[in-house]
């Protein structure tokens, strides 16, 4: 569900339904609700920030999932290139809710100290294997959905990520053919309640990465062949307008075809899974002092060429 937040953000930083009709050739998937629809629908967003193109109007046989279009592989994917090749309506940004495009997947898995200079933050050595943890799906909101503060903790951190989404099963997955099963990418926020990551729950992470909310995903899913090199994007983190985290995805560790051989060695990966590949430096947790998130703060996710997704803390 969209919050009063959420909507106000769509009204004041979203404007681009009064700009005219571009075409865009990248492939930028959303999940999307709208008042005159039922229930929530598979749409094509007409460049980053712009209006939606029903798909499930332009082809009604289409799923109105995600984790379902994606399991059909080529042939709907197919049939979104058709959409792309013509001129189809645009439903005004300002006239849908963008939900998380991605919304009940298998699992969401994640990685650990996978950026060198938050290695060097922490003054800790780089990782010489992956360090997987994962969050539970029920984490997952929209890309302008509120982040609510648990009662339960006093030490919300902010963590801007890249996101995996994986679109052809597989296990024991080889890293030369790794990219295969990938479908494309979108921005996460990686929301950490650091007292129960790092000193409750005997210091297992799973607690305190998966709160409700604490899982932002979107705005959407930018297939593989809409970007040129995901390992060499700019990512960045503002609080309420300073930027607290600024680095480049080429300071991943492991990159993502090392992630998916590694990870597939241990589960089956499924069309929909979710993998957050790590954060850059500047957490509030390794501030001097700390600075955690607060009610009324606002958070802006953004990674290059992919969008920004904004959270209001409530």
């Amino acid at each position: 569900m969209l919050g009063s937040g959420g909507r106000r953000l769509l009204t004041t930083v979203l404007q681009v339904q009064r700009r005219p009709f571009q075409p865009s050739r990248d492939m930028r998937l959303v999940q999307f609700q709208a008042p005159h629809l039922t229930g929530p629908h598979l749409g094509l967003e007409s460049g980053n920030g712009g209006g939606v193109i029903n798909l499930n109007a332009f082809e009604p046989t289409l799923p109105r999932t995600m984790v379902e279009f994606l399991e059909q592989g080529e042939a709907a994917l197919s049939v979104v290139r058709r959409a792309l090749a013509i001129h189809l309506p645009v439903l005004p940004r300002a006239e849908v809710t963008l939900l998380a495009p991605v919304t009940r997947p298998d699992k969401v898995l994640c990685v650990g100290m996978n950026y060198a200079d938050h290695c060097r933050e922490q003054n800790v050595p780089v990782p010489k294997e992956p360090i997987i943890f994962s969050k539970f799906a029920s984490a997952i909101v929209g890309p302008y959905d509120d982040i609510i503060l648990p009662p339960e903790s006093q030490e919300v951190d902010w963590e801007v990520e890249l996101a995996v989404v994986i679109g052809k099963r597989g296990k024991r997955i080889k890293a030369a053919d790794a990219m295969a099963h990938v479908a494309g990418f979108t921005v996460a926020h990686d929301v950490s309640a650091r007292d129960w990551q790092v000193r409750r729950n005997g210091k297992q992470w799973l607690l305190g990465k998966t709160f409700d909310t604490f899982c932002p995903l979107g705005p959407a899913l930018v297939t593989k062949d809409s970007v040129a090199d995901p390992h060499n994007l700019k990512i960045c983190c503002r609080v309420n307008g300073e930027v607290m985290q600024s680095s480049n995805t080429n300071q991943m560790v492991f990159k993502t075809e090392e992630l998916i051989a590694w990870v597939s060695q241990f589960v089956t990966l499924y069309p929909g899974d979710i993998i957050l590949t790590g954060t850059p430096p500047g957490v509030g947790m390794f501030r001097k002092p700390p600075v955690f998130l607060k009610k009324g703060d606002e958070v802006q996710c953004e990674i290059e060429d992919l969008g920004v997704i904004i959270s209001k803390v409530v």
